[in-house]
């Protein structure tokens, strides 16, 4: 049999190093590695890696935004999100963007090993249920006032944490986004309320999104 072929990305050296002296170990090909965002978007349809592992944050951007435009490309590239935060928002980011498994970095050796095999062979192992809840989330998603039918789920999440008052960073930290991406967003929905300044729509949001 073929051995597994391997894409890592994760911005820490050592990491790297760790996971693909462990695979190499266990019979896997290491096809590639990456610290960045960008490289990884360019190298990883190049390469054609049966599986790629993704760190979900990383210093321009997110291994979820890599996840979604590699498999935009290559749907039969298959992505493993490794990530240090547990939390829905990320689970939620990680399904629509196609990734079929989305595991925390405490994960044991062996585990992650099983996990890659499991998700190489065409598995999912993200929860039947979390997927289920996620589709209907996108299906019958918060009905929204006149003025925000036209913004998208996305800019409507992102519109929301507007109105909390995060900046730009902070909401591209919580949305798994590059803080270049988010201020494209927040220009695109000031366009949609036809509004010309942050506050402005953070105040028609705070009034809308109740």
């Amino acid at each position: 049999m073929q051995p597994i072929r391997v894409f890592l990305l994760d911005d820490h050296d050592v990491v790297r190093e760790g996971l693909r002296f462990m695979l190499e170990r266990h019979g896997f090909e290491v096809v590639g590695e990456s610290a960045t965002a960008a490289e990884a978007t360019a190298r990883i349809p190049a390469l054609h890696p049966d599986v790629a592992v993704l760190d979900a944050r990383l210093p321009d951007g997110s291994g979820i935004e890599v996840c979604r435009a590699v498999r935009s490309i290559d749907p039969k590239i298959q992505v493993l999100i490794l990530t240090s935060y547990d939390d829905d928002e990320a689970l939620f980011a990680a399904i629509m963007a196609g990734a079929s498994g989305y595991v925390l970095k405490d994960i044991k050796g062996g585990d992650l090993v099983g996990a890659i095999q499991q998700v190489a062979a065409g598995n999912s192992l993200i929860d039947p249920t979390l997927t289920a809840r996620v589709l209907e989330r996108v299906r019958n998603g918060p009905s929204t006032a006149p003025e925000l039918a036209q913004l998208t789920e996305q800019e409507l999440k992102l519109l929301g944490y507007i109105a909390e008052g995060m900046t730009n960073r902070q909401i591209g930290e919580r949305m798994f986004l590059a803080e270049k991406t988010v201020k494209n967003y927040v220009s695109s929905i000031l366009a949609k309320l036809g509004v010309e300044r942050r506050t402005q729509a953070a105040v028609l949001a705070s009034k809308l999104l109740r």
